[in-house]
């Protein structure tokens, strides 16, 4: 089994395209995405047909979730996002059947998924889709992750903090510290709570783009480079969606 994890796409063209190059040359038997391929970016539409063509299955995120719901929770920018999508995405009478077919795929995405002693979610085991466990988790909310560790057995996958790394049973986190690719053994009758990182949006301090490949008994983060001046320009050129939203890609913040 060698199996390429995506995650937090975020309409992302260039860095979605740059990843699913890079899966390309690692023979990978399939590829899998854990939520979130729309919000904060300017090509949605990208995002969705790649996952619809090229994935064996796609997870429910939280702002895939609010297109349908109430994005009440999420910031201003957030929101923007949100309502920007929805705008380019959400079906009207006239609307061509690929366009609906966009829509119904993310209205029927699952909110988690188990294979052998791997489970996937886009959250956690407590909350599939919008509940964050960070990377400081261990230390600062040992009783959380505790709690998080007790609802599984095996190995748990998530994105949603965009933060690489893992989390062993001992509530240690391992990140990937600015390096360009890092493998950790999942040995069998052991667990961890994995965190494949964001291909769309990074956000611990790496502009880089960044996936993960489950094999047996290892998983390996990859940093991917891609242009990410081309969708900061999109961003902008858009009239709509925050500044910050292109700033932010720059810093992997």
């Amino acid at each position: 089994m060698k199996v390429a994890i995506i995650s937090d796409l975020h309409s992302n063209r260039e860095s979605l395209e740059a990843v699913y190059e890079h899966i390309q040359s690692q023979g990978v038997d399939e590829i899998v995405c854990l939520g979130d391929v729309i919000g904060y970016g300017p090509e949605p539409e990208f995002c969705v047909d790649l996952v619809r063509g090229h994935t064996s299955w796609c997870l429910l995120g939280n702002h895939d979730e609010a297109l349908f719901s109430d994005a009440s929770d999420f910031n201003s920018y957030a929101r923007a996002a949100i309502d920007f999508t929805r705008k380019r995405m959400e079906p009207r009478w006239w609307s061509s059947a690929e366009r609906r077919a966009r829509w119904r795929f993310l209205q029927g995405l699952p909110r988690t998924k188990s294979i052998g002693r791997f489970h996937f979610f886009h959250g956690s085991p407590r909350d599939p889709v919008r509940e964050y466990v960070l990377s400081t988790d261990g230390i600062l909310n040992p009783e959380k992750l505790t709690d998080i560790f007790s609802r599984f057995d095996g190995v748990a996958f998530a994105g949603h903090t965009h933060q690489p790394g893992l989390h062993d049973e001992d509530l240690h986190w391992h990140g990937m510290d600015g390096r360009d690719t890092l493998t950790l053994p999942l040995p069998p009758g052991q667990k961890a709570f994995v965190n494949v990182g964001s291909t769309g949006q990074p956000r611990d301090g790496d502009s880089r783009a960044c996936y993960a490949i489950l094999e047996d008994e290892q998983v390996t983060w990859h940093r991917v480079v891609y242009d990410y001046r081309v969708t900061q320009q999109k961003i902008l050129a858009t009239g709509a969606l925050p500044t910050i939203l292109a700033r932010r890609l720059e810093v992997g913040k």
